[in-house]
């Protein structure tokens, strides 16, 4: 069965809590219910990781270069800087789709600018907890020669 890594970086912890009239108001662990359940429609066993330290992202995603069949990837505020996430993503060889809850474009100028979307094969944004949905259907598609 193939693996889907799916990777949150820092404050996604916090999901449902912070913010929720910019990030919604489900939980993580309830949009970890929701893709664990598309997951098993689709075929596909999922990993999860959320981290507030850019290291504990990087290694996780060059670990999982060889071991995995597409990744899911919210960087959260590194979406903006962490050029070492960019340089962990550029490695992988296999599909990778950029989520955000929000539409960073809408919101202050200093989030309109992914240093990470060069590197992904698609991005997802605004659309809320659905966008990792989405984003596994996306994976499901292009993993399966689809697209």
């Amino acid at each position: 069965m193939p693996v889907v890594l799916i990777v949150n970086g820092p404050n996604l912890n916090l999901v449902g809590e912070r913010e929720p009239e910019v990030y919604g108001r489900i939980s993580w662990s309830a949009i970890e219910a929701r893709l664990n359940e598309e997951a098993q429609k689709l075929g596909f066993e999922i990993e999860f990781l959320q981290s507030n330290h850019e290291g504990v992202l990087v290694d996780a995603i060059q670990e999982a270069r060889h071991r995995v069949a597409g990744l899911i990837i919210n960087p959260a505020a590194l979406t903006h800087y962490s050029i070492a996430l960019r340089d962990a993503l550029a490695l992988l060889e296999i599909p990778i789709i950029e989520v955000h809850l929000s539409n960073i474009y809408a919101r202050e100028g200093f989030r309109h600018r992914s240093v990470t979307a060069p590197v992904v094969t698609g991005q997802i944004c605004g659309l809320g907890a659905s966008g990792y949905v989405l984003a596994l259907l996306a994976l499901h598609t292009i993993i399966r020669g689809e697209e």
